[in-house]
């Protein structure tokens, strides 16, 4: 058999913009499309016919090129304004369900490329329409579906199970994390090691150490004053009971902040500086993974915290997304967000405090002090005044050591699962190249 023509999507469809702005939407009996999986709904209705619905913008913006859905709807129905309706002109050539699976399917190889932009990266309706596609008969068409419906449904009950797998994991991450911070990872080895626990090694003389170290460095430190003593923790006020040679303090007790540089001050609009925001963050590794170069006329004028070597970088904008990293490099005018606490611990060890900013406790808390609808956030006050339980420093690095190897078998465990998974869509994408090769 011959090979499939191949079209130009706009030589066989209308394509049209929506009209609905989604936040101005009056709910009603028609289904309203958005760039989202679910539909809203809409008390007008813009189409009435069958159309492969493309959004025009980004999925997750922040000039990352992402589509994550290409919907199907017929009758009548409404659209959003940062989506596109692609119609077939005669449905006897070109069925929309065939086009939508074709470009649902192969959405990251035939959409994502064309989209353009910086910041704001959007796909043109010029460009859907310049798009070949293979137009089999209607049906080859019909027979593509059939084939493509029989095993689509195992297929995403398949996926949706690892999902469930995936899922799992990071609540078990979570479970780890909370019982570390709560003492529990490390109630036999305080059994078998009393004397790390008490006397001079109890929590409360490592606080007083704490306190003298900051004291010192305050002084010690030219044009640092002197922070502003925090409140002391009530019985009614701790979170959860704590074993025996830990105590509660203040995270700003235990931290020192790196110093403020004032850019506008000390620095020429065409000097460059080296800059890290929450998108420069990589949360799952807790690393800097891009370093932005701009001018201080780029930046706005208030004064930014100075990112060193040793020290945790921790976003108090969306806190609950773990946009929290350590700066390992030294460069110069390195600075970070104004969103950004750049902090070190004081003799406690680095990773317990991160282990404790990343537990499901820390998260929950800051759920329910955030303020601002955009870039909800946390104020500098309320971070430091966060409690925080420290265990004496011997039983810290045993903790850390627990949760290490309890995070490598989740992390190994879940690499699998991801590794089924792919092995999945690769097999599902070789039936799918199958079925859209020459009739």
């Amino acid at each position: 058999m011959s090979e499939w023509k191949r079209v130009k999507i706009g030589d066989v469809c209308t394509i049209e913009k929506g009209v609905t702005g989604l936040a101005k939407a009056l709910p009603g009996d028609y289904p309203l499309v958005t760039t989202g999986v679910e539909r809203k709904t809409s008390r007008d209705y813009q189409f009435d016919t069958k159309a492969v619905c493309i959004p025009l913008v980004s999925s997750t913006g922040h000039g990352k090129k992402t589509l994550n859905y290409v919907h199907y709807q017929e009758g009548k129905f409404a659209l959003g304004s940062i989506l596109s309706a692609v119609v077939p002109r005669d449905e006897t050539i070109l069925d929309a369900r065939y086009l939508h699976v074709y470009l649902q399917k192969n959405k990251d190889r035939v959409l994502v490329p064309l989209m353009k932009g910086a910041a704001n990266v959007s796909l043109s309706v010029t460009a859907i329409s310049n798009i070949e596609v293979p137009l089999p008969p209607l049906v080859e068409q019909k027979k593509i579906l059939s084939k493509i419906d029989s095993i689509s449904s195992e297929h995403e009950d398949f996926l949706n199970e690892l999902d469930v797998q995936i899922d799992l994991f990071g609540k078990l991450r979570q479970a780890v994390l909370q019982e570390a911070i709560e003492g529990k990872l490390t109630a036999k080895w305080r059994e078998e090691h009393p004397e790390l626990i008490s006397g001079d090694n109890h929590a409360s003389k490592l606080l007083e150490k704490i306190k003298a170290e900051k004291e010192r460095l305050t002084k010690n430190t030219k044009g640092t004053k002197k922070a502003k003593a925090l409140p002391p923790i009530s019985e009614e006020e701790k979170p959860f009971d704590l074993p025996d040679g830990w105590v509660w303090c203040r995270l700003g007790e235990v931290i020192m902040y790196s110093d403020n540089l004032d850019i506008q001050k000390y620095l020429k609009p065409t000097d460059r500086v080296n800059y890290v925001d929450i998108d420069s963050i990589d949360n799952q590794k807790y690393l800097i993974r891009e370093i932005k170069v701009k001018t201080v006329s780029e930046l706005s004028s208030r004064a930014r915290r100075v990112l060193r070597p040793g020290y945790l970088v921790y976003s108090t904008v969306r806190p609950y997304l773990n946009n929290l990293a350590l700066i390992e490099e030294s460069r110069p005018n390195f600075i970070g967000s104004t969103g950004f606490c750049v902090f070190k611990p004081l003799i406690i060890n680095m990773k317990f405090v991160k282990y404790i900013l990343l537990s499901s406790y820390i998260k929950d808390l800051y759920l329910e002090m955030l303020k601002g609808f955009n870039s909800p956030s946390i104020t500098n006050n309320q971070f430091e005044s966060t409690f925080i339980p420290l265990p004496p420093l011997s039983e810290q690095q045993a903790i850390i050591e627990r949760v290490d190897k309890l995070m490598g078998i989740i992390n190994e465990l879940e690499k699998q699962v991801s590794e089924r998974k792919e092995q999945s869509e690769m097999l599902m994408l070789s039936v799918l190249r199958e079925a859209f090769a020459k009739g």
